[in-house]
């Protein structure tokens, strides 16, 4: 039997808004990487939006991407720039919001609720890994990443821009 090294499957996600007046573009992105070669990327932008909802979409939308098409075996890792989200993970936040109906340690309902659970069972999953990145550093992947996602908001707020005097 061989002894074969098992190259993780990566992945970095990013959020973006911006502010036009009194609205907000946002956007997500996220890139896979395998064995350090780009092999996939999307984003998406949206209005009327946050950057922790923008962070924590784009995680969950590269791991339904990646959920659909990856072996049993393989094993995921997602960075992310956001502490939002890797505190959550690591310090396991989501436990004592479960526990206390849905409630932060301030005692008011948990933000963005709605996303944590689609979020959440992948903490609990075997396989999946989570870890910090700094943003805007020297990270090539997590700057393209980036800049998926700035591109994608900035092309919101221009399309909406466009239609504003309509």
């Amino acid at each position: 039997m061989r002894n074969e090294k098992v190259i993780p499957i990566e992945i970095y996600t990013d959020g973006s808004c911006k502010k036009l007046a009194n609205r907000t573009f946002g956007a997500w992105a996220f890139v896979v990487v395998i064995d350090n070669q780009l092999q996939y990327y999307a984003s998406e932008s949206f209005c009327e939006t946050t950057n922790q909802r923008m962070e924590l979409l784009a995680a969950i939308e590269a791991l339904k991407y990646i959920e659909a098409i990856k072996k049993p075996d393989e094993r995921v890792i997602i960075y992310s720039d956001s502490a939002y989200l890797i505190n959550c993970y690591e310090q396991e936040w989501y436990v004592n919001w479960k526990a206390n109906g849905w409630r932060n340690a301030a005692k008011k309902e948990v933000a963005n609720k709605d996303l944590w659970w689609e979020l959440i069972p992948f903490f609990e999953k075997f396989g999946y890994d989570f870890r910090k990145v700094k943003g805007h550093a020297t990270c090539v992947w997590n700057n393209k990443c980036d800049e998926l996602a700035q591109k994608a908001a900035e092309e919101a707020k221009i399309n909406w821009r466009g239609k504003e005097n309509e």
